[in-house]
């Protein structure tokens, strides 16, 4: 970082909660003559640096696209590459708890393979009290899913007597998201120039604030993020009011 971070956002007006949708892997390694897979172990590679620069400069909660359930449709060599690269930096590459980093996968993780369902326990458990900065990885992740099966919990209560319809409310159905107990994010950064959010946390957005930038995922680097958090800053939030 050439500039001191203060001289380019307000560090007493950050974000408590950023998401990203990480695109752009393909492109990016299809710009530098690189194979699909090694695009996506840069992008893994850029996740650590921007997570921890993340809680280095004080962001509360980071929650990230990894891997939807529409992505199963790409080839099995890619697909296969993604599940190598979650479980290798899960387990062998970087060492969350020295970062006091909290590590939690979101998503359909019971239809995942079962040394993967392994690897993410582990490392939910080893990192679960650590106070730092709350890092929510979305894969195997769909929205509009998240939402059904959502409605779907919430029906079985009603139906074994355990909750009343009129108590069900934004509040209670939040809490059973898989971002239950977590604010919203302020701020949903996408990369590669992209401009539409994909199914990706579309309840807990409704009132965040988008940045979009050209850049691709593994070229987003921490002066990027900078300019990203300095852009909402200078936004006034309304959250549906006139003010």
């Amino acid at each position: 970082m050439e500039q001191n971070i203060e001289d380019i956002i307000n560090m007493q007006a950050l974000p408590e909660h950023v998401a990203i949708i990480m695109d752009g892997n393909r492109r990016w390694a299809k710009k530098n003559n690189l194979s699909t897979p090694q695009g996506h172990k840069e992008g893994a590679e850029n996740l650590k640096r921007i997570a921890k620069f993340a809680n280095k400069i004080g962001i509360k909660h980071l929650t990230v696209y990894a891997f939807s359930t529409e992505n199963w449709k790409r080839s099995q060599e890619e697909v296969g590459a993604i599940m190598k690269l979650l479980k290798f930096y899960l387990l062998d590459f970087f060492n969350w708890s020295d970062e006091n980093i909290k590590i939690n996968v979101l998503g359909r993780i019971a239809e995942l393979p079962k040394d993967l369902k392994d690897q993410i326990h582990k490392i939910e458990e080893k990192t679960k009290n650590n106070t730092g900065l709350v890092l929510n990885i979305c894969f195997n992740y769909g929205g509009r899913d998240e939402i059904v099966t959502a409605t779907k919990n919430i029906a079985q209560k009603v139906l074994d007597g355990e909750l009343k319809i009129e108590d069900i409310n934004e509040k209670l159905f939040s809490n059973y998201l898989y971002t239950a107990n977590q604010p919203d994010p302020d701020l949903l950064i996408r990369t590669s120039g992209e401009e539409r959010i994909s199914n990706f946390l579309p309840w807990q957005i409704s009132y965040s604030e988008f940045v979009f930038t050209d850049k691709f995922w593994p070229e987003y680097n921490e002066q990027e993020f900078l300019n990203s958090i300095q852009i909402y800053q200078k936004r006034t939030r309304r959250f549906g009011g006139n003010k």
